[in-house]
């Protein structure tokens, strides 16, 4: 067993969580509250899946609905981050989530190399939804603080002739790229710096160094296709008016 689950683990569990927003508050890096909302909140979560999970797996259309409640928290997410203000247009972050992961689970399956098992299937979809909701966060908020930023850069080429699209695009494309760096940076480090959670919990579980490793490049290696893909489509959007602020 990797960690011993007392009261001791959760002493230290509340230690480093209160240390964090400490950390926050004395920083001013933002709300120290909505650190220790966080943590609550993912204890929570994780106490409800553990109790749930085992019994979700066994039946396909518990399956399916489970697998939509977390795409559907996953674009509330997106959409909250990436247009904070009142409307519909966070809507548009289900599009480059989508289009990212289901492609990739739907191959999995095809290929067989993921099994259509709840207990295979839940841990790879959620790891390919969190990396396209991580993708879609970054490219959407760095791509428009930038057109924010620039705006006279944007009128200037539409000035020039080029059409909405093309002016913004020649803005925002190099900072929506910023959106694929963890991704490529983890890829990049992986076994010199970090040893990922696949890795870990498969040689916990008593696999091969060997399969275990192969397993996490698999991971890492759709990650960085699942982020391309949504960092692309969450451009798009952006530089099509589709994903956009209000106006002050």
């Amino acid at each position: 067993m990797l960690l011993h689950v007392n009261a001791t683990f959760a002493a230290l569990l509340a230690t480093l969580l209160a240390l964090a927003a400490g950390v926050v508050a004395v920083a001013r890096l933002g709300r120290p509250r909505d650190t220790l909302f966080a943590g609550a909140r993912a204890a929570v979560q994780l106490v409800a899946v553990s109790l749930a999970i085992g019994w979700v797996v066994r039946a396909l259309p518990l399956l399916l609905c489970f697998l939509l409640l977390m795409y559907a928290v996953a674009v509330r997410t997106a959409g909250r981050r990436v247009v904070p203000a009142p409307g519909r247009a966070w809507l548009w972050t289900a599009v480059p989530i989508g289009a990212a992961v289901l492609p990739v689970v739907v191959a999995l399956l095809l290929t067989g190399v993921v099994p259509p098992e709840g207990i295979a299937l839940v841990p790879v979809t959620g790891i390919l939804i969190g990396g396209a909701l991580t993708a879609t966060v970054l490219a959407g908020r760095r791509s428009l603080d930038e057109l924010a930023t620039r705006r006279g850069e944007v009128e200037a080429g539409l000035a020039l002739g080029l059409t909405d699209r093309e002016a913004r695009m020649e803005v925002a494309c190099e900072a929506a790229s910023d959106a694929l760096l963890p991704g490529m940076d983890q890829t990049r480090t992986v076994g010199l710096v970090t040893l990922p959670g696949a890795f870990v919990g498969m040689l916990i579980g008593g696999a091969s160094p060997l399969h275990a490793g192969a397993v996490q490049l698999f991971v890492l290696v759709a990650l960085l296709l699942v982020q391309a893909v949504a960092t692309a489509v969450t451009l798009e959007l952006v530089t099509r008016g589709r994903l956009a602020r209000a106006e002050p």
